[in-house]
């Protein structure tokens, strides 16, 4: 049987518990009791139990409604249910409620013994399956990709700081990724078979991050019926990331400050100091010097933090992994929802490559999906993008869709439209290979004599 599980019996009667709590502390186990299926509930956060032993017969809420409880919050939680009134309909209804066993009073050693082991055993298989599993799919999708020289300098960098202890502040603008190098770290450290808990420290309401972050006990304040474990406690021995550092108010900052420092804290409304080893990494899209300057961070808890800094570029220094990205999303899309395959063409490619992305990578995924959704299993062209690409192409003055050159916005229909930005685009291209078509032609993928012809058709000069 594995050693030193927690285990909770929850049964009216006490010369069962006595019973129960003899034979399993006989085992190595330690034990918590309740006497009812209320008290029972209270007791699954604070104690979270590896094995639960369930009277069918309470006072109050019955046994099965129990089992229900404790399946809504645990699924995974083994069940073993008991009862001196057993028959084989019971029993049947216990197991598909989700109990993992059944077995009767008057209780024997034996029976009680071999039904925890292997309940125990089920558990502890079903958690390193659980754990695999996800380490499989963490390590697939904390790859930061790119070939671009930003990327793979951040790569070099995640790589060299990811096996040490150091705490980590990575800064960058919003949907450049800053969770997948978080996620990244984490996953080639040596707390990687630990937990990696995130909190996105904007997302809660000033008056709660203290109990997200350290936990609560019952009755800490209203609307407390129950402790609760914070993240930090969550953390024990993995990583934690904490998002938006930035906007915690200056009051969290003093609190977080202390436990960076002691690694111990408090829970709310408790006295019971709580030690933890935790790996720290947070992220902001702030510039927290200028924070600092405004009085807005404290500066000690800036530099606690920056043992080692990473900041990550935003998408519009990342040319040469636009269409990389695109390939990746629309391959990950296609197959976790079985949208048609899509095509851009060379053309339409031009524009993506353009487009400044003020949205970063969160804005280049949601494209590609909303793409995928329109365009099923057809080739995307250019006067299928969205406005916002055809303003951030047409750059020339000479030939913008905007009012310039004497065209009526009004009056533009698509032929025109399209002979706007091809001709926006061929300008802009041929400034930036100097004017030499030939290197143009390759780069765009253009016979070099369909290219003169239409560089002559909008009146482009050349210099050949």
């Amino acid at each position: 049987m594995p050693s030193k599980a927690h285990i909770l019996i929850i049964d009216d009667e006490e010369a069962i518990r006595f019973s129960l709590r003899g034979i399993l502390e006989d085992e190595g186990h330690t034990v918590a009791e309740a006497e009812t299926g209320e008290a029972g509930l209270e007791m699954l956060q604070s104690e979270q139990p590896d094995l639960v032993f369930l009277d069918i017969w309470l006072p109050g809420m019955d046994g099965l409604s129990v089992l229900a409880k404790i399946k809504e919050r645990d699924s995974s939680l083994p069940v073993i249910m008991i009862s001196g009134h057993g028959n084989i309909e019971t029993a049947v209804t216990a197991i598909k409620r989700g109990a993992h066993d059944f077995i009767e009073k008057p209780l024997s050693l034996e029976k009680v013994v071999i039904a925890a082991a292997k309940a125990l055993e089920f558990h502890n298989l079903r958690k390193e399956n659980l754990a695999l599993r996800t380490r499989i799919a963490t390590e697939q999708s904390v790859t930061v990709t790119g070939d671009s020289t930003p990327i793979v300098k951040l790569r070099e960098q995640i790589e060299r700081v990811a096996p040490t202890d150091a705490w980590v502040l990575i800064t960058g603008e919003n949907g450049t990724g800053k969770e997948i190098a978080a996620r990244s770290i984490h996953a080639q450290s040596k707390r990687k078979d630990k937990a990696l808990v995130a909190v996105n420290c904007a997302a809660i309401p000033e008056e709660l991050i203290e109990s997200e972050l350290f936990g609560h006990e019952k009755g800490a304040f209203t609307g407390a019926d129950q402790a609760k474990t914070g993240k930090f406690e969550l953390a024990d021995n993995g990583t934690l990331f904490l998002d938006e550092i930035g906007d915690m108010s200056m009051k969290t900052q003093a609190k977080i400050l202390r436990i960076l420092q002691e690694q111990c804290f408090e829970r709310v409304g408790g006295n019971k100091t709580m030690h933890v080893n935790v790996r720290v990494i947070a992220a902001t899209n702030k510039n927290l010097e200028e924070e600092i300057q405004k009085g807005n961070f404290r500066e000690d808890l800036y530099y606690r933090l920056r043992v080692f800094p990473l900041s990550l570029p935003p998408l519009r220094n990342r040319g040469d992994d636009i269409l990389k990205l695109i390939r990746e999303f629309h391959a990950g899309l296609v197959r976790e929802h079985g949208f048609k395959p899509i095509n851009f063409s060379k053309e339409a490619e031009q524009y993506l490559l353009a487009y400044p992305w003020p949205g970063n990578v969160r804005e280049l995924k949601n494209f590609v999906e909303r793409m995928l959704i329109m365009f099923a299993g057809q080739t995307v062209d250019v006067l299928d993008l969205p406005p916002e690409f055809a303003t951030a192409r047409s750059a020339s003055p000479s030939v913008s869709i905007d009012g310039g050159a004497g065209i009526d916005p009004g009056a533009v229909d698509f032929k025109m439209a399209r002979n706007a930005f091809e001709a926006a685009f061929l300008e802009s291209k041929l400034k930036e290979f100097d004017g030499n078509i030939t290197r143009l032609a390759e780069a765009i993928g253009l016979e070099r004599s369909y290219l003169y012809r239409k560089l002559k058709s909008y009146n482009i000069q050349t210099a050949e």
